[in-house]
């Protein structure tokens, strides 16, 4: 709730101070606190307890505020008025930019009597540059207020007395205590539901590339969460408190309190380094607050990264201990002393109110297969809630058993199995199974990966959350209820033979990340090795191993190639080798792409990813020994073609005529409809109209497709892309032909910036008649000036220009790679004009913060580039237009 509006308008008269003693002004106050926090920063730094630091800062400002409400206030206000500290301030912790937040105790009535020594009191802090937020209320107000709001009535209880009346504090409390308002029970549902929606707010995971400290999952929030409803339950003043109640272990509480200690650390730094109240770990100041807590920048891991895989572990073991904590309060508060009958599951376990539990304590350290068992029957048994409390102690405290000899035991492994074959629950259950601990105890090469970050924009979460992220999309896939978000996925993964192979390989496909060299070829060596463990047959074996080493072979293919091409196709085929083959490395790639970035999934990508496929699975059906017929090809599309135009088409004499002039090309690279939409429309338009720009959103193709037909000139390809850049629009693809009569057949593919279709009729009409001017009135196009986001600040990416020739052999392939900026592609369009050179065919692909772009390029005679003098000239032009 915000604070009471407190008028500021008017200065009270301090009292007189003593004689020959100056009264401190505002100026001699402000500079008392940020000196001092200044000294406690450097002492930070020094590595003092951050506990004693954040307190000594409460201390500091508790100091400020006294002596100035015994200057404003006088002597006789004591009976009717009280200073109190509420929120973290009330707990006596502080940092640099934290809220100084305050209540004013009043007696009924004395807000008259003493509102203008308040307003004075409060406009003397603001002026000192002491941010407060106060309010003033009565006993009265106090109640009310709370009772409507959950967090008045959270700051109320963290209530500290600064001065003023100690009777009017002591009837507060006692007004606000859970025996008058928000008693337990009503206190933990209140709580519980808030942090399911705080947590809501953050995408329900802490592992994102720019964290808040304080407000997301696993962060300070969630700590005193904890601590609020414990308290308010057991009527502890700390946390340490918790452990004389039985509520905390001793271990327990020295993990909360380190997990604290390190994250008042991180939020201390991001307060020092700002100025200000900044709880978000931005890529501004990350690195930072890595090099001041002591990460260094080692081989193959920056510090940045060191430091970011500290941090989200410390979140994910603060997470585990809030989930425990929070169902032990449930048990506690809303059960009571009636835990409900057990019902019997197996001799291990039972169920209690829908919580899981094991039979007796010592389950786990007689039978240690059963900490495997227990995320078996959580997928097995949907009706049941979670896990209880002291059982989730209890497979935390028997982590240890998780050895050599447990990964041997092959009912372990045989239960593993087991679970990733069940047809329900899987996700859940491995979540689960993380979060406690036990998947990285398991498989230790997951283990490393907990935590760990890849310190750029297209990864935006640490690779053991993405792995999950990437289970959870291929089990979507076989959920009914999700069938028409991916028909194509959900129709696939319903004819392979064993799911459980897909399974595994999405463990394992990113499991190498960061320990050197290429991780798909080390993660496939370790699937290979779970596998023969596991009992799986040596076909299953190389299949897993396969998906493993080749999964980012369909994505990279799909983005980066002509997949008009057929022999692009037929190439893929051929590495992929069979349809079922095709089906998993298909499934694995969609999960693989949807679970690295939400925001880099759009419907080109979907539309990509199809087409490969489809075309993939013709190719393998045709047989890949039949050498492709290109004449066959050409009157197959031709006569779809002119199928689409028979009903009220043009002429079909002047259809042939036309048609002669295009070249086969052409008829390779489009499909039938969009040759007979191309045709309708240049027969259609008097030949003085020319350029023509034809605009058309194409959901099947999850893009919106600009085809562009006119007199071929050099830098067109700069003008349009500039023009669409300027347009606020994301290019994906070009296809650049050009007819034996020298005009254009161009088409580019693109989106708006949020990934989505260009679908606006009044849209596609600006844009439209802006790329009619652009090309109407031949002039050096003008690079958008657009301002750089945040993010890319702080990621540098050396510009390359590689060049070699396409397997087909028609063309000189030009790779770009460079950090993403508006003009990119108006700036190496304007490169091929000055080293002459022809561009046919472009892939676009922004990785994070890097533009990945491929160019297929000739020479005017349409050759490939052969002489080295002539590739050089290429890479230098490009390298300069890009200031590189």
């Amino acid at each position: 709730m915000p604070p009471d509006p407190t008028p500021r308008s008017r200065a009270g008269t301090p009292p007189d101070a003593p004689a020959g003693v100056a009264a401190p002004g505002p100026r001699d106050v402000r500079r008392s606190p940020a000196e001092g926090a200044a000294r406690l920063t450097g002492r930070c730094r020094a590595g003092e307890p951050i506990a004693d630091l954040v307190r000594e800062r409460a201390a500091q400002v508790d100091r400020v505020l006294v002596e100035a409400w015994q200057r404003f206030l006088p002597a006789a206000a004591a009976s009717e008025l009280a200073l109190v500290a509420v929120g973290g301030y009330g707990r006596g912790e502080l940092h640099p930019g934290s809220d100084v937040d305050i209540t004013i105790l009043l007696e009924e009535g004395a807000r008259e009597l003493h509102g203008e020594a308040i307003e004075a009191f409060l406009t003397f802090l603001w002026d000192s540059g002491i941010e407060v937020g106060p309010s003033t209320r009565t006993i009265a107000d106090c109640v009310e207020q709370a009772r409507a709001d959950i967090t008045v009535a959270t700051n109320l209880m963290e209530a500290r007395l600064l001065a003023g009346s100690a009777a009017l504090f002591a009837a507060m409390e006692a007004a606000t205590g859970p025996d008058r308002i928000w008693p337990s029970r009503q206190f933990f549902e209140a709580k519980a539901a808030e942090q399911e929606a705080r947590h809501h707010r953050f995408g329900d995971t802490g592992y994102n590339l720019e964290p808040n400290v304080k407000e997301g999952p696993g962060g300070l929030r969630d700590i005193q969460n904890i601590g609020w409803v414990a308290k308010r339950h057991f009527g502890a003043r700390t946390l340490h408190d918790l452990v004389a109640h039985g509520f905390l272990t001793e271990h327990e509480y020295a993990t909360l309190a380190a997990g604290q200690d390190f994250l008042w650390r991180v939020r201390w730094e991001l307060h020092a380094l700002t100025g200000r109240r900044e709880d978000r770990l931005l890529f501004d100041h990350q690195r930072a607050v890595a090099l001041a807590l002591g990460a260094r920048d080692g081989p193959g891991n920056q510090a940045i990264e060191q430091f970011m895989q500290r941090y989200f572990r410390t979140i994910m073991e603060l997470s585990r201990l809030n989930e425990m904590l929070l169902q032990l309060l449930r048990e506690s508060i809303v059960f009571g002393n009636d835990p409900g009958p057990a019902e019997p599951i197996n001799r291990r376990f039972q169920s209690r109110r829908g919580y899981l539990e094991v039979v007796d304590a010592e389950v786990f350290q007689h039978q240690p297969f059963a900490l495997m068992e227990l995320f078996l029957i959580l997928a097995q048994r949907p009706d049941l809630e979670g896990v209880r409390a002291t059982t989730i102690r209890l497979v935390r405290d028997h982590a240890r058993f998780i050895d050599d000899s447990f990964r041997r035991d092959l009912r372990v492994r045989g239960l593993f199995m087991e679970l990733l074959r069940q047809p329900a629950g899987i996700t859940l259950a491995l979540r689960r199974m993380h979060r406690y601990g036990v998947l990285g105890a398991y498989l230790p090469s997951f283990g490393r990966i907990v935590g760990r970050m890849q310190y750029d924009l297209f990864h935006v979460y640490t690779v053991d959350e993405h792995t999950l992220f990437v289970l959870r999309n291929l089990r979507r896939f076989t959920v009914p209820e999700h069938r028409e978000e991916f028909p194509l996925c959900s129709a696939v993964i319903g004819r392979i033979p064993k799911p459980e192979l897909l399974y595994i390989a999405g463990i394992f496909h990113d499991i190498a990340k960061g320990r050197g060299g290429d991780h798909s070829e080390l993660g496939a060596e370790d699937a290979a090795r779970f596998c023969q463990e596991h009992g799986l047959s040596d076909f299953d074996t190389r299949l897993v191993a396969w998906l493993v080493r080749n999964h980012l072979l369909m994505s990279v293919t799909a983005q980066r190639e002509d997949l008009s091409d057929p022999e692009v196709i037929v190439r893929f085929a051929r590495q992929v080798g069979d349809q079922m083959h095709l089906d998993y490395l298909y499934l694995l790639t969609v999960a693989d792409i949807r679970a690295t970035n939400p925001e880099i999934w759009n419907s080109w990508k979907d539309a990509l990813l199809r087409q490969l496929y489809n075309g993939a699975r013709r190719a393998l059906r045709r047989g890949l020994a039949q050498p492709l017929d290109l004449e066959a090809r050409l009157r197959e599309v031709q006569s779809a073609a002119r199928k689409a135009l028979a009903q009220g088409g043009p002429d079909p004499r002047r259809v042939a005529a036309l048609w002669d002039t295009m070249g086969d090309e052409y008829f390779l690279r489009y499909a039938p409809e969009e040759i007979a939409w191309h045709t309708r429309s240049i027969l259609a338009q008097p030949p003085p109209a020319l350029p023509l720009v034809l605009l058309r959103p194409q959901p099947g193709q999850g893009s919106t497709a600009i085809f562009i037909y006119g007199p071929a000139r050099d830098g067109q390809f700069a003008a349009v892309t500039a023009t669409l850049e300027q347009q606020d629009l994301n290019v994906v693809d070009a296809r650049i032909t050009t007819s034996r009569t020298g005009h254009t057949l161009d088409t580019y593919q693109a989106l708006e910036q949020d990934g989505s279709l260009v679908a606006d009729p009044a849209r596609l009409e600006g844009i439209r008649r802006a790329l009619v001017e652009a090309l109407s009135a031949p002039r050096a196009p003008r690079v958008p000036q657009r301002r750089q986001p945040r993010q890319l600040r702080h990621f540098d990416v050396r510009t390359e220009v590689g060049v070699e020739t396409d397997p087909g052999g028609n063309y000189t392939v030009v790779e770009v790679v460079t950090k993403d900026r508006p003009g990119i592609l108006s700036r190496v369009g304007q490169a091929l004009v000055v080293s002459g050179t022809r561009l046919h065919k472009a892939r676009i692909a922004t990785i994070g913060h890097r533009a990945e772009d491929v160019f297929f390029v000739t020479d005017r005679e349409d050759r490939p580039l052969s002489e080295p003098a002539r590739i050089e000239r290429l890479r230098q032009a490009i390298l300069e237009q890009l200031g590189a």
